[in-house]
């Protein structure tokens, strides 16, 4: 019966909402204490060791930071591309007077910092840093909100997400704008080539997740080579995911993404 009950608890533990917050923070704190430890070092050795992934002539040589940066942010940035999609269909910013709000603030939310840093900065070797204070930390953010739980509307949720998301789009084409050293114009020529061959199959009604999830790849492959932060292939890619109604009732319940 114990074991039977603490499988009942940890189950409804990691279901609940609050875990993604709650493991978030723990982290957080974790690592800020060994960071500032005698592991420091190490620690941050860790993080700048190299990982190589690569196969034939598919070169994926890079640090754990970076995959942690570049890959699995991309997959996070898809999860949450979806969720705004859904929203954007039949949630809180299906209404464009409602959408225009998260808009606005993700562009005063990019402009103040900015203008502030510059404003302190102007003259010196570190003007060109303007664009550091501009995203948000998306994953925190909603992490750290995601600990009040039902104590916090839906609708609040929601803004949060698309202002976080879009104030992180904009800093990322602030940084392939302003921060890229070496841009491929054959590799991005080419990711965009494959989100528009997505749409194709989005419109054709081509539901099967796999030849979704298949170009998605490469297409993250061809934007982290271009140069640009492959983060935002992940958000691309999520909306070239066809959305759909699930049977007839306009309920949350009844609206769902491809799952073939």
């Amino acid at each position: 019966m114990a074991e039977l009950r603490l499988t009942k608890l940890f189950k409804e533990f990691f279901e609940s909402e609050r875990t993604g917050g709650l493991i978030l923070v723990c982290c957080m704190f974790v690592s800020i204490w060994i960071a500032n430890t005698g592991a420091g070092g190490g620690y941050l050795h860790f993080w700048h060791a190299r990982l190589d992934l690569s196969f034939g002539q598919v070169s994926l040589d890079h640090s754990v930071e970076h995959w942690v940066n570049d890959g699995l942010m991309a997959i996070f940035f898809l999860l949450v591309g979806l969720e705004i999609e859904r929203e954007i269909y039949v949630g809180e910013l299906a209404d464009f007077r409602k959408a225009l709000l998260p808009i606005l603030a993700a562009a005063g939310g990019m402009a103040a910092p900015a203008a502030l840093h510059f404003l302190f900065n102007r003259g010196t070797p570190t003007q060109a840093g303007f664009g550091i204070p501009m995203a948000t930390d998306i994953a925190f953010a909603l992490g750290v909100l995601s600990l009040l739980g039902n104590k916090v509307p839906p609708s609040v949720k929601i803004f949060l997400t698309a202002l976080a998301i879009i104030d992180d789009l904009g800093a990322i084409l602030v940084i392939a704008v302003f921060y890229t050293k070496s841009l491929s114009l054959v590799w991005l020529a080419a990711a965009i080539a494959i989100f528009l061959l997505l749409l194709l199959l989005n419109r054709w009604k081509v539901y099967r997740l796999v030849f979704y999830l298949v170009p998605g790849v490469i297409m993250w492959y061809c934007m982290l080579q271009s140069g640009i932060h492959a983060t935002l292939s992940g958000v691309l890619l999520a909306f070239a995911i066809p959305f759909r109604r699930v049977g007839t009732h306009p309920s949350a319940s009844s609206i769902g993404f491809i799952s073939q």
